[in-house]
């Protein structure tokens, strides 16, 4: 059976994930990012190329095990998914993203911008407490027992390791062999929107979709967190992909 690798963004945890895994009705791993549910390693930075060098290795391992993997990554857990799959499509058998993707075009929403800047980052983060980030998890749609679980991991660590990626990555503005090599991206691959995303617009997706001739599926009345808000619509939608 292939292996199905969950990849979550920020500030998540693999916990997002559970609302769509209880309609798949499928076995999936859902890693957690290094410095997200622990402290990262020592000697592990958190730059977007680190991750995308764990997230390689972790593909090796499970492609040497049971074949090319499906992968499947939502807010940064989707851009990773296709800095990995451009660089390794070898190892991939379909991609599916979701809120996120690899556009030149797109210069970052406000929130990236302050955890980009040097200071003024430090300062919005110590201001954001748990209950700060459990309320910005309710109005993206997230349930009151979610919210309030994924509110409990904001902690030091994790709060470290979202300005060094941020800043890895200049807010989150692409260029370079990040944008060029997406010409290597698998063939097979889904886009997974929400309509009302208020960071990163519908026409980033429309861009995407149709400059890699990848399959488009909208969800009309969700955010950010599709995934969890209409989990069981997306789970239809992987569960056709990964037929296909």
């Amino acid at each position: 059976m292939t292996h199905r690798i969950f990849l979550h963004g920020v500030p998540d945890t693999p916990t997002i994930w559970q609302p769509l895994i209880d309609r798949l009705g499928e076995p999936v791993s859902v890693p957690c990012l290094p410095g997200f549910c622990a402290p990262a390693p020592d000697g592990f930075g958190c730059s977007k190329d680190e991750y995308v060098q764990w997230l390689a290795q972790l593909l090796e391992s499970r492609c040497e095990q049971d074949g090319p993997v499906d992968l499947v990554g939502h807010d940064w857990g989707a851009l990773f998914t296709l800095r990995a799959a451009s660089l390794r499509p070898e190892l991939i058998r379909s991609w599916a993203i979701c809120g996120a993707a690899i556009d030149p075009s797109y210069r970052g929403h406000l929130i990236a911008r302050i955890w980009n800047t040097p200071m003024l980052g430090e300062i919005a983060m110590a201001l954001s407490g748990k209950p700060a980030i459990e309320s910005s998890f309710r109005r993206g749609g997230l349930p009151a027992g979610l919210a309030r679980q994924e509110a409990s991991a904001w902690t030091p660590h994790m709060r470290s390791a979202i300005l060094r990626l941020y800043r890895s990555a200049n807010g989150l503005r692409f260029e370079g062999d990040w944008v060029d090599r997406l010409d290597r991206l698998p063939k097979r691959g889904l886009v997974v929107w929400g309509a009302l995303d208020p960071y990163v617009p519908l026409s980033v997706a429309e861009r995407f979709a149709a400059r890699h001739a990848s399959k488009l599926h909208i969800e009309a009345d969700a955010g950010h967190w599709q995934i969890v808000e209409r989990a069981e619509t997306v789970a239809e939608a992987l569960l056709a992909h990964w037929r296909d």
